[in-house]
């Protein structure tokens, strides 16, 4: 602003100069006239003398000074007031940013007044709860240790945790055509229509499967240690019978340890279920884990793929929905199953009588092994003796190895399937017809394959539950649920395992949370194996009995004034079974089901048929049989 000022002063300057040389200039010219002009002759009175361009000239100039002078005191003025307005301005931005700071600190300290109120409120309300919840919890601490005390659900000892568990039962069993078998139903051994007991039905009660059961727990920081024994009265002594007291002896139905790893590996000895049967979930051996029929039958449903036996196992689980193991389980061959005549001479030998003084069962079912004798009259007599050669209530196989299998189950988090497979070795020792340093005796070896497998699929919600299971292969009679054959006998002796089939479906509808209905179909078939022996006869497996008198009934043992007789079987009627079938429906219903256990009520009807194959005039009887079971059961919880 001062350099426009100084730049205004110095432009009016040089107007004035410029202006003033002008004058100056024209009043030179007047004077130099003047001087030719004649004087006036009339005095006139003199004007005071004008100032002169100089004295103007400074004059202008001090007043332009004084105008700068003054205008430089105002611009310096100015300055000093824009100055201090600037100050003023910054004092009062000043004084506004500390006023807005104290503002902010006023409200900061009010927010934090207002938080530390909600926080004391809520550290109020956090302890009024935390009261609440503590007093609950030691009320249910309370309920706890008293229910423990009062109702334990386990024992534990030693670091050990003992659960008992089991169920009393009252059983009842009706059955169209007698087979003495109890609860149980003897499958393959359903008699035919001309048989003297199929003209007679049976009724039983029961309470021999009643069941107990321990299970002793124990937990490591790496593994759980795990050991079971489960029992019932199923078991069948020398001297049970249901005359006065009906004591019958307690059985081994499963006893085992395990070792189950962090890591998912599981190792478990002793007797337990079969690796082959169904379980709800991975591959658990505990009873409670096992997918048996929902049946009142201790021997299920033909079509039922199970054993109960020993073995060792290893399983790895991979998460949640894979598990793979595999077994070695005791063997037993079933049979031979055999008809017709082996080469003229020949012999076999597969199985032993158990030995008395062990502890395989030796009893004898002719009750005696003394020779019949008889003496002539002639003198000096002579007695002839015939051995009687005795027939063994049990044969055991004389087995090379054990079973082997191998299964894999899947979980993926709706239904469970599972996919089996088993391996098994036949021995048995061959008598040629001239047993000779030439033709010496031989073992013969036969192996066994079985493929099986199952699914379990919820439906409905739930509500419904559809299972299919089953076994196809060779020699794995002994798996299926009716214990049909395994094995028959070639012309030459040696083994020949016979093509089987198991197969099972079921439906189980959960009605209501204390209802449940189930419907079973299932059934066990063998197959057809014939050989033809030097002599143009015929040996094996369905073929070369004879059927043509199934139809007559026979007159039992000891009868025709024999007194009271044994029932028998009809004569001429060898046939071999070719399939047993069963269907059943039943239902369960829980009157109580809490923390004092369980009490539960059921029946189950079921149609059976087992069928043997037809001789050469194709008669094939069929033994057909109704039954109806009853049960009233407590479980302890």
């Amino acid at each position: 602003m001062n350099t426009n000022m100084k730049a205004l002063a110095g432009l009016v300057l040089i107007s004035a100069l410029a202006a003033g040389q002008a004058q100056t200039a024209a009043s030179g010219t007047t004077s130099s006239s003047s001087k030719k002009t004649t004087v006036r002759k009339h005095t006139r009175a003199r004007k005071p003398a004008e100032p002169s361009v100089a004295s103007q000239i400074e004059g202008l100039r001090q007043e332009f000074n004084s105008q700068i002078q003054a205008l430089k005191q105002q611009l310096s003025d100015r300055d000093a007031q824009l100055q201090a307005a600037q100050q003023a301005a910054q004092a009062a931005q000043a004084a506004a940013a500390q006023a807005q700071q104290t503002a902010q600190a006023g409200q900061q300290a009010s927010t934090d007044n207002a938080t530390a109120v909600t926080g004391l409120q809520t550290a109020v309300a956090d302890m009024k709860t935390n009261t609440t919840n503590i007093v609950s919890s030691m009320q249910d601490d309370q309920k706890t240790t008293r229910a423990m005390i009062e109702t334990p659900a386990a024992v534990h000892y030693k670091g050990i945790t003992l659960t008992p568990g089991g169920f009393t039962a009252a059983e009842t069993i009706y059955r169209s055509h007698a087979t003495g078998a109890d609860i149980p139903t003897a499958f393959n051994a359903l008699p035919f229509p001309s048989a003297d007991a199929s003209k007679l039905s049976e009724f039983y009660g029961s309470s021999r499967q009643s069941r107990f059961s321990l299970m002793a727990e124990g937990k490591l920081a790496n593994a759980t240690l795990r050991g079971y024994y489960e029992a019932d009265f199923l078991g069948t002594g020398t001297s049970s019978n249901n005359n006065q007291s009906n004591s019958y002896v307690l059985r081994q139905r499963v006893v085992w340890g395990q070792a189950i790893l962090n890591s998912g590996w599981s190792f478990a000895g002793g007797q337990m279920w079969s690796l082959s049967t169904e379980t709800k979930k991975g591959l658990s051996n505990i009873s409670g884990d096992i997918a048996t029929p929902q049946v009142i039958d201790p021997n299920y449903v033909p079509g039922f793929v199970w054993t109960r036996q020993y073995g060792v196992r290893v399983t790895k689980s991979f998460g949640e929905k894979l598990t793979a193991g595999i077994a070695i389980e005791n063997p037993q061959v079933l049979g031979p199953g055999v008809s017709g005549s082996l080469n003229p001479g020949v012999a076999f030998l597969w199985g032993i009588p158990g030995a008395n003084g062990g502890n395989y069962n030796g009893a004898v079912s002719t009750g005696t092994v003394t020779p019949s004798c008889t003496t002539t009259t002639t003198t000096p007599p002579v007695t002839t003796c015939t051995p009687i050669v005795p027939s063994y209530l049990t044969t055991y196989a004389i087995n090379p190895s054990p079973d082997f299998i191998a299964k894999v189950a899947f979980d993926p988090g709706y239904g469970h399937y599972e996919v089996f497979g088993i391996a098994r070795s036949f021995r048995d020792r061959v008598y040629p017809a001239s047993t000779t340093a030439a033709a010496p005796a031989f073992n013969d070896y036969e192996w066994g394959e079985g493929l099986g497998g199952s699914l379990r699929v919820p439906t409905l919600h739930k509500k419904l539950d559809v299972g299919v299971k089953g076994l196809w292969g060779t020699g794995m009679g002994r798996y299926g649920n009716s214990t049909i054959a395994d094995v028959t006998v070639r012309e030459w002796g040696g083994f020949s395992p016979l093509h089987t089939v198991s197969a099972l479906g079921t439906l189980e509808l959960h009605a209501t949370p204390r209802l449940d209905v189930y419907a079973n179909y299932g059934g066990d078939y063998v197959g057809r194996t014939i050989y033809t022996n030097t002599a143009g006869g015929h040996v094996g497996y369905g073929f070369g009995e004879t059927n043509t008198t199934c139809q007559k009934e026979q007159v039992p043992s000891g009868g025709n004034g024999g007194g009271p007789g044994v029932p028998l079987g009809p004569t001429g009627c060898s046939g071999n079974t070719r399939d047993v079938q069963e269907g059943t429906i039943g239902y369960w219903y829980d009157f109580y089901r809490g923390p004092k256990g369980r009490l539960r009520q059921g029946i189950q009807y079921g149609y059976a048929e087992r069928q043997i194959w037809a001789d050469k005039p194709g008669n094939a009887p069929k033994g057909i049989e109704n039954m109806l079971w009853t049960s009233f059961r407590y479980y302890l919880p």
